[in-house]
């Protein structure tokens, strides 16, 4: 069969909207897009979890020691189950490991915009430091719950595969978002401790609005047009950014201020997912 007729069949069923469940279906180019984006989420999960190790530690108690040590399991089981997908589409992912370093980190006084530190498909906010409690939990409330918003398409995506993997990952993300919740409310609330829990939410919020990816992207709408995403950046973006606001004002704190650039330039192409 030729590529041409492979992605006539191919695109017919994405129309229909049936899920493709055999890899030998797809085009090339479908093919690459996946890849993409299924890299983003597993090497993010695993530098995630690299990230929140120090943490078993550190935490601030025994509770939460056994909580922290739950988030990170979970964490390395989502990407090792994402590079089990990958390596059914021929990626050599126990080299890939070996290559790059996931526990790198930029220092505390860098601020990388919307580069990567280093060659590996990590979102850039997991080549950040994690300095405190407060920021460990900003992870939770921020970056799971801006990554729960981005894999909600891979949920419905025309991979089944991917599709198959997403409840279990979905559920254990929107406990470490929980975790978060409950511990934002109970910071902001906190004389004590609203000032540092209000200064992590200015710092890690624009960070985060800036994981989706420019509006109206050439790439976002190659993924639409394959089934592998279902809307726009923008559109993910607000929809987001409608839940923190809820979230933070239950805190008693103040909304980062963010707004819509007037040049998208400075952003990457394609809404980035991980978790």
């Amino acid at each position: 069969m030729s590529e041409q007729e492979k992605e006539a069949r191919m695109m017919a069923k994405i129309e229909r909207d049936e899920v493709i469940h055999n890899a030998d279906e797809l085009t090339e180019d479908y093919k690459q897009n996946l890849v993409h984006l299924m890299l983003m989420q597993a090497d993010s999960e695993l530098a995630g979890a690299f990230g929140y190790v120090p943490w078993i530690m550190k935490a601030v108690s025994t509770k939460e020691m056994l909580t922290v040590s739950a988030i990170a399991h979970d964490e390395v089981r989502h990407a090792r189950v994402m590079y089990q997908l990958l390596e059914e589409l021929g990626v050599d992912i126990e080299s890939r490991v070996k290559e790059f370093d996931f526990t790198l980190r930029v220092g505390d006084e860098i601020e990388l915009g919307t580069v990567r530190a280093a060659s590996d498909q990590r979102v850039n906010i997991f080549y950040y430091p994690i300095p405190t409690w407060y920021d460990f939990i900003m992870f939770n409330v921020l970056m799971d719950r801006g990554a729960g918003h981005q894999l909600l398409d891979a949920c419905t995506c025309s991979y089944g595969p991917w599709v198959a993997v997403m409840e279990g990952i979905m559920k254990e993300e929107e406990m470490h978002i929980a975790h978060g919740d409950y511990w934002l409310k109970k910071l902001g609330r906190s004389e004590k401790h609203r000032k540092a829990t209000q200064e992590a939410l200015d710092i890690w919020y624009p960070r985060v609005m800036n994981i989706f990816g420019r509006p109206n992207s050439s790439r976002n709408k190659t993924y639409r047009k394959y089934g592998i995403k279902k809307r726009d950046n923008h559109e993910v973006r607000m929809t987001f950014a409608a839940e923190v606001a809820q979230v933070v004002a239950e805190a008693g704190l103040v909304m980062p201020k963010w707004e819509t650039p007037s040049d998208w330039s400075h952003l990457p192409a394609d809404g980035v997912v991980a978790g």
